[in-house]
């Protein structure tokens, strides 16, 4: 996820911007975006002055909080990491959490 950068706090535009690319990993249980795509998808962000804010993912068979690997995986410290849970009953089908220093808060989530 990216934003125009603005000189207020207000959120003015977000912009999606998903991986077109197949898993890293080829794994049916964990993934990794390729490292040539994400400096691309950066690189993307400079050109267009968008600020990196959020990462989203799912856990299609757990809770929708983050996992061991998340954590460890965590390397934007400043991002909001939203995981989506698609199963029918979750109590919150969409998390955000802070992730720094191997800990995760768990952020509110405001619809406007």
């Amino acid at each position: 996820m990216a934003r125009r950068s603005i000189e207020t706090t207000a959120l003015r535009k977000c912009t999606r911007l998903p991986s077109e690319r197949t898993n890293a990993l080829a794994s049916a249980s964990a993934y990794e975006i390729d490292p040539a795509e994400l400096f691309s998808l950066f690189r993307r962000m400079r050109d267009e002055r968008l600020d990196h804010l959020g990462i989203y993912h799912s856990h299609p068979h757990s809770d929708n909080a983050p996992s061991a690997s998340d954590i460890d995986r965590a390397f934007y410290p400043d991002a909001a990491y939203f995981i989506l849970s698609p199963q029918p009953h979750a109590p919150q089908p969409v998390r955000a959490f802070r992730i720094a220093n191997g800990r995760a808060a768990e952020l509110a989530i405001e619809r406007v």
